[in-house]
């Protein structure tokens, strides 16, 4: 059995082996065995699903250090090569790429400080005030979530082309601010405050704004980070809003700037890689900066 153990060989315990010592039915030993081959057994199959998971994204920074001939050529490069520089100087130089990083980091920066300000500030009113219609008001927010944003898609733009906005930041930024999701996660959160912490606050000569901003802000840090993160993702990745209201090309961000580079006739793959390798890199340092306040965030805690 322990030579099956070291070698990767299945075991099959067709009899009923014992210890020669023992004069007794004893099936401890056995039941270790079982258990350590169970073991065996999840750590493959995890091992497998994670290689599965992470190879094509390996594959991604690969070819992006190589190329274009690599890339299809038959017999496929595994080892990193030491073009990747090369490939962002020239994506730098003969396109926009500097030009929809910039307007990502406008678009995304704003949409988290703005965003995260708002759904705390609704969470805030729904937690704290009792005013007529806040139920009904607060079940449309949770409604909302269950919409596809496509459908807002129409009537968003109209909008835009109403106020004047098509083609600017504004179009891309305030029609999502107040995330349905931030808002409910802010006002579950602040509806488990003690009612004494605000009384407190009250007596001490706070307005309401000095209570959401002194009281409420500093020990609602876990879900703030958590909405910032989401809003992050949401406008970073955000690929169809872009499309709709951008016209002019010097406003692209990373994602219309990635859908450019694929033709009728002919994709342009190693900017195509490039720009995915920059696009995948904020998202998974915000979610890694942030993930215990995440993880806390996400079941309500307000540390």
């Amino acid at each position: 059995m322990e030579a099956c153990l070291q070698s990767g060989v299945n075991y099959l315990d067709t009899a009923n082996y014992e210890p020669k010592d023992v004069a007794h039915f004893e099936y401890s030993w056995q039941w270790a065995y079982k258990k350590r081959f169970e073991d065996a057994g999840l750590t493959a199959i995890l091992g497998i699903g994670l290689i599965v998971f992470v190879f094509p994204f390996y594959w991604l920074l690969v070819a992006s250090t190589r190329k274009s001939t690599d890339v299809f050529s038959k017999t496929p490069h595994m080892i990193p090569g030491t073009e990747l520089f090369n490939n962002i100087r020239n994506l730098m130089t003969n396109t926009q790429f500097g030009d929809a990083i910039v307007n990502s980091l406008i678009v995304s920066v704003t949409y988290v400080i703005v965003g995260g300000v708002i759904c705390s500030l609704a969470g805030y009113a729904f937690a704290q005030y009792r005013f007529r219609g806040r139920n009904i008001l607060f079940a449309l927010v949770i409604g909302v979530m269950a919409l596809p944003s496509q459908v807002t898609l129409v009537p968003l733009f109209k909008m835009m082309l109403s106020f004047g906005w098509l083609g600017t930041y504004q179009a891309l930024i305030l029609p999502d601010l107040a995330l349905p999701f931030g808002v409910f996660l802010m006002r579950q959160a602040m509806s488990t405050f003690p009612t004494s912490i605000v009384e407190a606050a009250r007596i001490d000569g706070c307005n309401d704004l000095q209570i959401w901003w002194k009281v409420y802000m500093p020990i609602m840090r876990p879900c703030l980070i958590l909405v910032g993160v989401l809003n992050m993702i949401t406008v970073w990745n955000d690929y169809l809003g872009p499309l709709i209201f951008l016209q002019d090309r010097s406003k692209y961000t990373l994602a219309l700037g990635l859908a450019s580079f694929k033709g009728v006739h002919q994709t342009q793959i190693i900017p195509m890689l490039c720009i995915t390798v920059v696009m995948i890199i904020p998202p998974v340092v915000a979610f890694l900066s942030g993930q215990k306040y995440i993880v806390e965030g996400t079941s309500g805690s307000t540390k």
